[in-house]
């Protein structure tokens, strides 16, 4: 088989499900026009260059979104600041920029690279958190108490300097003890201390969300894995420790942002998670385990049980966590009117949830920031209702369409890979069961396929042997049957 075009099946992909593949030659104007007159400075900006700032994310990362820095306080608490790149300084509402954002919502990652939602010049430059240079942020300022309780937070613009650009991998391996520090522990002073603060207090603020239900499940995505520029794996990307950590501050974050614009009486565009649909086979698959859960939907409950399958069986553990997640079903964004408590987010176990810490890739985020800088300069909200339920709706319908086109292409990749091996048997896992066709994962490769035949009687969760049958990379089918 001859090598195949990913970025072409990426592009006709997001085409043909109403996402950009490219930016208009007047948003990349916009751009280079924003890079020379630089970032809009009205209003009060605290400088907090001095703090040992410093982010964590993927190894390839360009578009560094928030930093962080933790201090312990003589009570027993401990302050967390969150600072958010403050993308809005660049791209002006109803701009080409803007609007470019406002279709996509997001920026999709795909096995062909990424179609950022904002030009590369802004997102993986300028409005980038980068190491050693000095950036305009939001900055959420909280007081945690040792159980994981916010007790305290506020909302306010500053001037910051990231000291240490570090990767999850490196991190995670160091907290476990399995890997020397990274560089820069030694060459900032600080640092270390300051990955031990925030680790613990990562560990206390989960620790409260899993006593009200927040679900402790294990995720595994597939990363596309390049020799001399050609695909040659799809390997599990794994969650880790430090993963975790950062994932622990900015639900912090979210929250007490959506909490800010409650307390200024400003409208939202909240996050929420709804109790289950299909909670009938995650009871199903509980009993399989021997367990009895609740006959309505319970993340308290479900979460014990999954806390006692992860300590039985962690092996297995992402396979029964793949099937619950997908019970689970997909996150939905929801405008809430002002001083509106918002809905319920039933995975992270926590109310008045507002993404906001994102804002170079998800434009829910700059929405949101938008909506922080004018209420703190006193100014209008500069969203109605009604335009922000048009903004959920729509970022809604296209997070899940940037979701197709990325399993696509992924899917496209696979069965690039997996040409050779026609006719091999696989252990695999049921990951969709509807009138559309019946789905598994394999794990070597990490991939999807559809089982053509011998799927009557499949269910999500399900573990199973199949046989690979038929593939096409350029239509991106992976055709298993039961074996």
């Amino acid at each position: 088989m001859d090598p195949i075009n990913l970025h072409q099946i990426a592009v006709e992909a997001m085409r043909s499900r109403g996402l950009l593949p490219a930016f208009a030659p007047q948003a990349l104007r916009e751009a280079e026009a924003a890079r020379r007159a630089g970032p809009e400075r009205n209003g009060s900006i605290t400088d907090l260059r001095h703090l040992t700032w410093f982010s964590i994310d993927n190894d390839d990362t360009r578009d560094l979104d928030q930093l962080s820095v933790a201090e312990p306080l003589p009570d027993g608490t401990t302050r967390l600041l969150v600072a958010v790149a403050d993308v809005d300084a660049m791209v002006q509402p109803g701009g080409a920029i803007d609007g470019h954002a406002g279709v996509n919502t997001t920026s999709v990652y795909t096995a062909a690279g990424v179609f950022p939602m904002l030009p590369e010049m802004l997102s993986t430059d300028l409005t980038s958190l980068h190491e050693g240079e000095d950036r305009l942020a939001v900055v959420v300022d909280m007081v945690v108490q040792a159980d994981g309780t916010v007790t305290r937070s506020d909302v306010y613009r500053a001037a910051v300097l990231n000291r240490a650009k570090l990767t999850y991998n490196g991190v995670s391996a160091w907290l476990d003890g399995v890997a020397p520090a990274p560089p820069q522990v030694d060459s900032v002073p600080g640092l270390a201390d300051q990955l031990r603060w925030h680790d613990a207090l990562a560990g206390q603020l989960r620790q409260l969300r899993q006593a009200r239900g927040a679900l402790n499940v294990k995720t595994v995505a597939a990363r596309p894995v390049f020799e001399g520029g050609q695909l040659v794996d799809l390997r599990p990307d794994e969650k880790n420790r430090a993963k975790d950590l950062i994932a622990d501050l900015m639900i912090a974050a979210n929250a007490a942002t959506a909490r800010f614009l409650q307390h200024k009486g400003f409208p939202s565009l909240r996050r929420f998670l709804k109790a289950p649909r299909r909670w009938d086979r995650i009871v199903a698959l509980a009993a399989g385990h021997g367990v009895q859960l609740p006959a309505a939907p319970d993340a308290l409950a479900l979460d014990g049980f999954l806390r006692a399958r992860r300590l039985a069986d962690p092996d297995g553990f992402a396979d029964l966590s793949l099937a619950v997640v997908k019970m689970l079903g997909s996150g939905e964004y929801a405008a809430a009117p002002a001083g509106a408590a918002g809905l319920a987010h039933f995975g992270l176990a926590v109310n008045d949830y507002a993404h906001s810490t994102a804002p170079n890739r998800r434009f829910p985020d700059l929405v949101t920031q938008r909506l922080l800088k004018a209420a703190l300069a006193d100014e209008a909200p500069p969203y109605s209702v009604e335009a922000l339920t048009e903004i959920a709706r729509h970022c809604t319908v296209q997070e899940d369409n940037a979701s197709k086109v990325e399993r696509q292409v992924l899917k496209a990749a696979g069965a690039y890979l997996m040409h050779e091996r026609i006719g091999e048997t696989f252990d695999a896992i049921v990951t969709g069961a509807a009138a559309k066709g019946t789905f598994v994962r394999i794990g070597r490769p990490l991939l999807e396929g559809r089982v053509v035949r011998g799927f009557e009687g499949l269910d999500v969760g399900d573990n199973l042997r199949v046989k690979l049958v038929a593939v096409d990379a350029a239509q991106s089918f992976i055709d298993f049957e039961r074996a």
